[in-house]
């Protein structure tokens, strides 16, 4: 009997560090640490008995945190089954590809051709690609149909203005959206960066014209670029994803995954805008009246971080970009960088300060 209440203690203190864990900003942290890691050190964590080693624990560590009766019911929620498989499938995949990668950058550091050379991938449309095409359509129909049965459509009631869900949550691939919400103004989050992130995709052809890495697998001369993609997608998209899922509960307050969601809990504290925090709390002076005296120190904080970081970065860390790239598509590309990074600098202030608008001119509409 004691034997069991310590294993218990033991277990329910487990918890508690997991879900202190899951906390936004170490979560983030976390998160950009583990994709660090993962880049740096591709080759290693690519090997098949490493990668299939984190496997086995991940799979062990589901498998042992499904006899928590929360965290089941979060994970097992009809809505919430295909993002804990889109889950999987991205750790998947970015390992099949940094795995061919890691070989084929050890293929040219010993002068042997890449695995892609003289590979001879035309097949016949009929039969070989029907073939193909029709067994997949089977095997994808079949699944779907079992899917259907073992796991009915999250139908509900028919709406009702007057009565809301809490928490509202809009499709999981809106989530990352409806996360950003949190952190900006309303046509900055559902606007602008989604905007920005169309216009950025459509614009790397024209910025990076590096014509290595096209048509083969490798990390190695694509460092950056590589990098920065994946820090856009998985700490910017799919981890928000995740926050909006797994993390958010009743009254938009995030849970940890062993949590129980209770509606009462005390909502999020006041917040807090930047010209308080310059002319009250750092000049110890009243508001001025004006609006745009008064949201001068975050305008000038905004406009200095778009045109000084660039300079300062052309200077130190991207001098040699900038002498391969030119003028124009350097500073587009600063541009597009400095955007992305504005996301997990929101979260931060956010977090640690509750921080909601670095420039918040009400009058204008026009909230940062």
């Amino acid at each position: 009997m004691v034997n069991y209440l310590a294993a218990t203690s033991a277990l329910d203190d487990v918890k508690h560090v997991i879900n202190v864990l899951c906390e936004p900003h170490w979560f983030l942290i976390i998160s950009v640490v583990a994709l660090a890691v993962f880049l740096l050190k591709y080759r290693t964590v690519t090997k098949p008995a490493v990668a299939g080693t984190i496997g086995a624990l991940c799979t062990l560590a589901f498998l042992v945190s499904c006899l928590d009766s929360n965290f089941v019911k979060i994970v097992t929620k009809a809505d919430n089954v295909p993002i804990v498989m889109m889950m999987v499938l991205v750790g998947f995949l970015l390992w099949l590809a940094f795995r061919q990668a890691a070989l084929n950058d050890e293929r040219m550091e010993r002068g042997e051709p890449l695995r892609e050379a003289g590979a001879d991938d035309k097949v016949l449309v009929w039969p070989d690609l029907v073939y193909i095409e029709l067994i997949a359509l089977v095997l994808c129909t079949a699944a779907l149909v079992v899917w259907a049965i073992v796991l009915p459509a999250p139908l509900e009631q028919p709406a009702d203005p007057n009565v809301a869900p809490n928490p509202a949550k809009a499709p999981w691939y809106f989530l990352g959206l409806q996360e950003m919400l949190v952190y900006f103004d309303p046509w900055l989050a559902g606007v602008v960066l989604p905007g920005l992130i169309i216009v950025g995709l459509i614009a790397i052809p024209y910025i990076d014209k590096n014509p290595r890495g096209n048509g083969y697998y490798t990390f190695k001369e694509r460092p950056f670029a590589i990098s920065t993609f994946l820090f856009g997608f998985v700490i910017l998209w799919v981890v928000l994803i995740i926050f909006g899922t797994f993390l958010r509960g009743p009254n938009w307050n995030f849970f940890g995954p062993y949590e129980f969601w209770d509606p009462h809990r005390p909502a999020a504290l006041l917040n807090t805008e930047f010209h308080d925090l310059f002319w009250q709390g750092l000049l110890d002076r009243r508001l001025p009246e004006h609006f745009l005296i008064r949201e001068l120190p975050g305008i000038v904080l905004v406009v200095g971080y778009f045109v000084v970081c660039p300079v300062l970065l052309k200077a130190t860390f991207f001098r040699r970009m900038y002498l391969q790239m030119g003028f124009i598509r350097y500073n587009v590309m600063a541009f597009l960088l400095l955007m992305m990074m504005l996301m997990p600098i929101k979260m931060a202030l956010r977090w640690m300060f509750n921080l909601h608008y670095v420039v918040g001119i009400t009058e204008w509409f026009l909230n940062v």
